[in-house]
């Protein structure tokens, strides 16, 4: 008898996705430039965008400068799911058994459309097809592992079986850092210190040992040294979970709003990584299916690159729900959903899993967790809402509220500098109406704000409304540079004055006038 064939990977890659998604989702016509930002950087971009010049990293003044046409647009993990289900559903028509493992990529096992469509070549061919159907630009890739079938789809290549170590061998050492992993960071700085050292393609550090690499560097070099190898990813057969970790949810009433389906999708996670955890397991990768009132299934598989915790299964539940339900696609539902079930494909032992030392994942004050649940299930999804350190120069830029259950990702990255940024402590109260006040100097001379970004005159007293105090001591003023290359634009700075008592203000100037934005207790 012949030995068994190996199993192959087929690999789909849209490029640029969350710019795709963002150009789609404002209504942009696909030659509008597009650049997604994140902390005032460049993370993606669209195809005319770098045309024109913009890069990623790259800071959102000089990305304007070089295309002032360019639509800037935030990360929204939520659209790019959203979006992408289109996507996935005309791949899954063709052949089913896919993964999705962001919004952009998806993998499915390459067997079985190469022997339906007779070559890998004709299997591509269909595939693009059904995906330019489906209005996205799509390249595929395909490999014996995983890691090299992504890599060969963003250069559109068919590596032949057997020849994944020869593929990648050329390739610049920086391929091994093309999808972000949850070690984004050591990965980079291990590419960059590979680089210092000479070692500049793949096939140079997949010459060394298995021993040098183990005894010179992280645990993450160790991964990417198997990756550079083409080394399997994972055992061939994967751990089983236990028949009893399945969870369904009879909807009654049955779904068909979005509020709904993220109450559900909250429930069922927490159903599932209680028995999950029960049985000392964590999930990787996740089958949603769903059941509709017409009789019709629907089923899609999400991968995690780390152990999904509650709050990611409740994302990729709503995430999965809201594309069914709102994309006008052809696999859209034609009822409300009435069962809903998730499938645990692929668990690793709980120890994969690290808890924080303060509850961080899922370990906290279960009574109020139970009680906010519970006000989201009466008054909606949006009821409640926690704050989540943001980036920004003002006390009220660097709250970013969202969702109670939802990823709590801030608008922009606190890390950076932010030039202006008010010192530490922060105010107690933000006053979110900013109300008008005076100040002036010892002559009662209005004080402003200088186009250098100076006082006009030492401040000495502050009046609001009918009250007046004299200070008895400032600090400031603290110029922002925001909107500065506007035609007419003022100075806007921002400063600190003491009261007699137990109260500080935080001032904003803006137009020669003062306002208050903050008080200090």
């Amino acid at each position: 008898m012949s030995p068994r064939p190996a199993p192959r990977v087929l690999a789909v890659w849209c490029p640029d996705w969350p710019a795709v998604a963002a150009a789609a989702g404002a209504g942009l016509s696909p030659d509008q430039p597009v650049a997604v930002l994140h902390a005032n950087r460049v993370v993606t971009c669209s195809v005319t965008a770098r045309e024109a010049g913009v890069r990623r990293g790259m800071r959102k003044r000089e990305a304007q400068s070089r295309c002032p046409e360019l639509h800037v647009a935030q990360p929204d993990p939520d659209r790019d799911a959203r979006l992408f289900e289109p996507v996935a559903a005309a791949v899954d028509r063709l052949t089913p058994g896919l993964e999705v493992l962001r919004p952009g990529l998806l993998v499915l096992s390459a067997r079985g459309v190469i022997r339906y469509s007779g070559s890998a070549e004709a299997a591509v061919r269909q595939l693009l097809a059904a995906l330019a159907t489906a209005g996205a630009e799509a390249r595929i890739g395909i490999a014996d592992e995983l890691p090299a079938a992504i890599i060969a789809a963003r250069h559109s290549t068919l590596v032949p079986p057997g020849g994944d170590a020869q593929f990648l061998a050329p390739l610049p050492i920086t391929e091994l850092a093309a999808e972000p992993g949850p070690a984004e960071r050591e990965r980079a700085a291990l590419l960059d210190l590979l680089h210092r050292l000479g070692l500049r393609r793949i096939g140079d550090f997949a010459a060394l040992t298995a021993a040098q690499v183990t005894s010179r560097f992280g645990a993450d070099a160790v991964l990417a040294h198997r990756l550079a190898r083409a080394l399997p990813e994972r055992p061939p057969a994967p751990r089983r979970h236990p028949p009893e970790v399945e969870i369904r949810l009879p909807c009654d009433p049955p779904i068909d709003r979005i509020d709904a389906a993220a109450f559900a999708g909250r429930l069922l996670a927490t159903r599932l990584t209680a028995a999950l955890s029960a049985a000392s397991l964590a999930c990787t990768r996740l089958e949603i299916r769903a059941e509709t009132a017409a009789g019709e299934h629907l089923s899609r598989v999400w991968r995690c690159a780390e152990p999904l915790t509650a709050d990611g299964v409740a994302d990729r539940v709503r995430w999965q729900l809201d594309g069914w339900l709102t994309r006008p696609h052809t696999g859209r539902p034609t009822a409300p959903i009435t069962q809903l079930h998730l499938i645990p494909v692929e668990v690793v032992p709980a120890a994969a899993l690290q808890l924080g030392l303060w509850g961080d994942t899922g370990s906290g004050d279960e009574r109020a967790l139970r009680a906010l649940v519970r006000v989201q299930g009466l008054l909606g999804g949006d009821a409640v809402r926690v704050g989540v350190l943001s980036g920004g120069r003002g006390p009220a830029e660097r709250v970013t509220m969202v969702t109670f259950g939802d990823e709590a990702a801030p608008d922009t990255d606190p890390a950076p500098p932010w030039p202006g940024r008010i010192p530490e402590p922060a105010p107690a109260v933000i006053m979110l109406n900013r109300p008008h006040v005076t100040l002036e100097s010892a002559d009662g001379a209005p004080v402003r704000i200088t186009p250098r970004g100076r006082f006009s005159g030492p401040p000495a007293r502050l009046r609001w409304g009918k009250s007046s105090w004299r200070l008895t001591a400032w600090a400031g003023p603290w110029l922002l540079d925001e909107l500065w290359w506007a035609p007419g634009a003022a100075p806007v700075a921002r400063a600190q004055v003491e009261l007699p008592g137990p109260h500080s203000l935080l001032l904003l100037a803006r137009d020669d006038q003062w306002c208050v934005e903050g008080l200090y207790e």
